[in-house]
């Protein structure tokens, strides 16, 4: 049952300290920094969104799309999603306190989402979608699924675009995976009057609902996730984490070259 969220500090403001690694500013905030930060946005403030960057995300960024750059540089917060990235950093002296997409979703339910809040929720069966209103209590839920491949689609983009914005919510759950939710979000922020808190979430939702089960936390610990989900669904997952998830290394080591350790 969500509880109204009592932050241990004084919320800080993501813009005020940034963490430059591999040309991406991330936020480096911790879970309860991040919730207060959330927490003190008015009900009537500009939209801006939230994108948690793992390996997958940065490997898309540097070798596949560059022109994703702005919808990522467009962020309000930028959270590491990867214990990988993390121990990267740490290897240049950079602090990237992890904050799971998945494990920031269920503490937002938990802790910051009241049940009278406008939650819209892009992506996703509508089955799920019930599931988590009626999980949390939730009473007033809008959603849409857009076509599979809508990201190809400029007309279909707009569309999804147009949801978030008429919602009017409180709370954006965007869950149609990266690099479609970054971009929708993106496109929101840039519309004047556009209002509330977007969350590019991926399959967080999956995760909330019971759908897919997320690694045991041991593992989640010793940066195997990416492992376990492999063996979960080898042939979804074996070129993201066996051919693209490498080139992460070659990243680094260019990035330590161009710009020193």
């Amino acid at each position: 049952m969500p509880v109204a969220f009592a932050p241990i500090r004084q919320p800080q403001d993501p813009w005020s300290k940034r963490t430059e690694f591999l040309e991406i500013s991330f936020t480096p905030l911790d879970m309860d920094a991040a919730l207060a930060a959330i927490c003190a946005v008015p009900p009537d403030a500009s939209f801006k969104y939230v994108v948690t960057p793992n390996v997958d995300h940065v490997v898309r960024l540097q070798h596949r799309r560059s022109d994703l750059w702005p919808a990522y540089r467009g962020a309000w917060m930028t959270l590491c999603d990867s214990r990988i990235l993390a121990k990267m950093a740490r290897s240049i002296g950079a602090d990237l306190p992890v904050v799971a997409g998945s494990d920031l979703t269920a503490e937002l339910f938990e802790k910051v989402v009241k049940k009278t809040d406008r939650v819209a929720i892009l992506g996703g069966r509508s089955d799920l979608v019930a599931k988590i209103a009626d999980r949390y209590g939730l009473t007033d839920v809008c959603h849409y699924d857009p076509p599979m491949g809508f990201g190809n689609n400029p007309r279909e983009v707009r569309k999804a675009s147009r949801f978030l914005i008429e919602a009017d919510a409180r709370y954006c759950f965007l869950a149609v995976g990266s690099p479609q939710q970054e971009l929708v979000a993106h496109q929101v922020r840039q519309t004047r009057g556009a209002r509330g808190i977007g969350f590019c979430v991926g399959a967080s939702l999956d995760f909330l609902s019971g759908e897919q089960e997320r690694a045991p936390v041991l593992v989640q610990a010793m940066a195997l996730e990416w492992l376990y989900r492999l063996a979960s669904n080898p042939q979804r997952m074996w070129r993201r984490y066996l051919v693209e998830g490498p080139r992460i290394f070659m990243i680094h080591r260019d990035c330590r070259r161009r710009f020193g350790p």
